[in-house]
């Protein structure tokens, strides 16, 4: 048998096995025949596929457009068994001989918000009365995973007067633009192995200025770039300057980036933030798109070297990732107000490509171990909320020499933990003493390492390839 009689054999199975489940019952295809008039079967099919994270745009934009004077819509599904067999809107409307019956439209819950679901059709046929004739629509969100797991939505548009398909999905387009559930959120991207990437929405954090324990004037450089580009863009784009910028913090772990970041999405609440770590780290690139739709825009890349390696790590000298993201982030036009921020824990394992061009990075700010008046403001920051009787603060600060902000904040939640177990609400300087005893001893070695409490500095600038001068980009920016 030919692979052509084995596809219409199988056709045959398929339809079938549709009549047999939908003998009875109000036939779709005669209800969009019966709508759309003679010579339905003819009438060309407009497809406009969309990403599966658009279903709340695409059903907010559909509630508005058919809500106008002069439209009016029937919104009916297919039987649960023929909605499986892949059928367009033109399979449904030119073979009759499908017998699929109406059955009830499919919706699902999707995010608009960090706490707020809107109820949006899946999977549904839409007969439309509008001002220039009738309109038919088929919204399907795929059941079946797509490319690499991606599940993907698509919109079907027929129409028997010519330009009445074109115009309506423009329109769709353009108010989804505009009712965008995304722009001014906070939002992080996951990948699921089966569904692909996937959006979420989060609590915008609240982080204080004075919660960062950072060296003098270090924390006024990095929101004067990240931030200052977007309160002057008319006087920049007037003279010709570009607005995408690009910030990398680096620095052992345990030393502020994550948090600084938080600081920055909290500070920048006419922005929407778009957060990207881990494995979503290999689809970036895809996102540089979204950030550029709903500008002004962060999106912030946390661990880059995850993906941001030496082209030569890679497999036969490439790194398509990597690649990716590089051209987007060229790709853009100097009026996209874009902030990357990107951090990493392994600078000198960069791309230098990426980390040293103007308008991909063009400001590296490395966040160092805390020096000894570092360590006593993060002491009287971790100690907030406890009762700390210290006879000498200066005594803790020379023995933690050398650690992280995450080795002091432990050291105090610890200290308090000894104390509560010792029958007190407060801590002394002997709760203290202890756990850092206990952490310098050799059993404590791996944790010690963990918390940040031995964390040497490189004898070389692992930056020094970059030619970046952090002071002098900052004040020209």
């Amino acid at each position: 048998m030919t692979e052509k009689e084995l596809r219409e054999q199988l056709g045959r199975l398929v339809r079938q096995l549709i009549r047999d489940d939908d003998d009875e019952g109000e036939k779709v295809t005669d209800t969009l025949r019966g709508h759309l008039g003679e010579g339905a079967e003819e009438l060309p099919v407009l497809t406009e596929e969309l990403q599966a994270w658009e279903l709340p745009n695409l059903q907010l934009a559909l509630d508005e457009l058919l809500a106008r004077d002069g439209w009016n819509a029937r919104i009916i599904g297919l039987s649960a068994h023929a909605r499986h067999y892949g059928l367009g809107l033109g399979d449904l409307v030119h073979g009759a001989e499908w017998g699929a019956a109406v059955g009830p439209p499919e919706y699902v819950n999707a995010a608009v918000g960090p706490d707020e679901t809107l109820a949006c059709l899946a999977f549904a046929i839409l007969v439309v009365d509008t001002p220039d004739g009738p309109l038919a629509l088929f919204v399907r969100r795929a059941q079946e995973h797509g490319h690499f797991g991606q599940v993907g939505l698509s919109i079907q548009a027929m129409a028997p007067r010519e330009g009445v398909s074109a115009a309506f999905v423009g329109d769709l387009k353009q108010t989804m633009a505009e009712r965008d559930v995304y722009r001014g959120q906070m939002l992080t991207v996951t990948v699921d192995p089966m569904r692909g990437s996937e959006i979420s929405f989060v609590e915008r954090p609240s982080v204080a200025a004075d919660e960062l324990v950072l060296p003098d004037g270090l924390l006024e450089t990095i929101e004067r770039h990240a931030m200052g580009i977007s309160r002057h863009r008319d006087t920049l784009s007037a003279s010709g300057r570009h607005l995408s910028r690009g910030l990398l913090l680096w620095g052992p772990p345990g030393t502020g980036k994550t948090h600084t970041v938080r600081y920055l999405t909290s500070v920048r609440t006419d922005a929407t933030v778009i957060v990207i770590s881990g494995a979503a780290l290999g689809v970036a690139g895809g996102f540089v798109t979204m950030a550029r739709r709903l500008q002004p825009s962060m999106l912030v890349l946390e661990d880059v070297d995850l993906v941001a390696q030496e082209r030569t790590y890679g497999p036969f000298g490439s790194n398509p990732v990597l690649f990716e993201l590089m051209n987007q982030m060229d790709g853009l036009p100097g009026d996209a107000d874009i902030a990357f921020v990107l951090t990493t824990n392994r600078a000198d394992a960069l791309e230098p490509a990426l980390a040293a061009r103007p308008g991909r990075i063009d400001l590296a700010i490395e966040l160092p171990l805390p020096d000894d008046d570092g360590r006593r403001r993060l002491l009287d920051l971790y100690a907030r909320g406890l009762d700390l009787r210290l006879e000498s603060i200066d005594a803790v600060v020379e023995r933690t020499a050398g650690v992280t902000a995450s080795f002091l904040k432990e050291l105090l939640r610890a200290a308090a933990l000894h104390g509560a177990e010792a029958g007190r609400d407060h801590v002394l300087d002997a709760d203290v003493a202890t756990v850092l005893d206990g952490l310098e001893s050799e059993g404590s070695a791996l944790t010690r390492a963990l918390l940040g409490g031995e964390r040497p500095r490189p004898a070389h600038d692992p930056l020094a390839w970059m030619q970046i001068q952090p002071s002098v980009v900052a004040d020209a920016s």
